[in-house]
C-alpha cells in the first residue's frame, strides 16, 4: 500500500479525519497542512488504518 493510501481506514475514520480538518482549517491553517494533520490526530486516537476486533489491546 503506497503513503498516503487510505482504502484501510473505515468510514467513521474518514468521516473523524474530514472533521478534525475543517477545524483546523477554520483556525487558519492551509488546507494541505490541515489534511495532513487531521490524518496525524486521526492515526493517535485510533491507533491507524482498519484493525480486527479479535485480540486487539484497547487503552
Amino acid at each position: 500500500m503506497p503513503r498516503g493510501d487510505k482504502s484501510a481506514y473505515t468510514d467513521k475514520q474518514k468521516r473523524q479525519a474530514q472533521h478534525i480538518e475543517e477545524g483546523y482549517v477554520e483556525r487558519g491553517v492551509p488546507e494541505k497542512e490541515a489534511q495532513r494533520r487531521a490524518w496525524a490526530t486521526e492515526n493517535k486516537i485510533s491507533g491507524g488504518g482498519r484493525k480486527s476486533g479479535s485480540g486487539r489491546k484497547h487503552h
